[in-house]
């Protein structure tokens, strides 16, 4: 049974940092896509950091230069630092994994990614 476990989401004030952890479990991990996903309260899901299997990483517009996507394959764990954080980002958090790439350009249907975690929640305010 795979499993992805996240953790680190939590409030803080607009320009403050973040980072989330994902620990995946049973996976062919070396293999795979791995991304972080969040949704906003009536918004579809969209891919905010992705990281592949030969490392290349990939952002969304609204966050490159603030967000990095990192792993530790030694301990099968996926991050994401997330510096100047903004009202806008106020979303849940889903780690995900998957065969084939995610998108950080396009939602991302809950159908397209073959494992999510449950989400951790990040609350940025004004």
């Amino acid at each position: 049974q795979v499993q992805l476990v996240e953790s680190g989401g939590g409030s803080v004030q607009a320009g403050g940092s973040l980072t989330l952890s994902c620990v995946v479990s049973e996976y062919t991990y070396t293999s795979a896509c791995m991304a972080w996903v969040r949704q906003a309260p009536g918004k579809e899901r969209e891919g905010v950091a992705a990281i592949d299997s030969d490392g290349s990483t990939s952002y969304a517009d609204s966050v490159r230069g603030r967000f990095k996507i990192s792993q530790d394959k030694s301990k099968h764990t996926l991050y994401l630092q997330m510096d100047r954080l903004e009202p806008e980002d106020t979303a849940m958090y889903y780690c995900a994994a998957n065969r084939y790439p995610i998108s950080t350009e396009r939602p991302v249907p809950t159908s397209d990614v073959e494992f999510w975690g449950q989400g951790t929640q990040v609350t940025v305010s004004s």
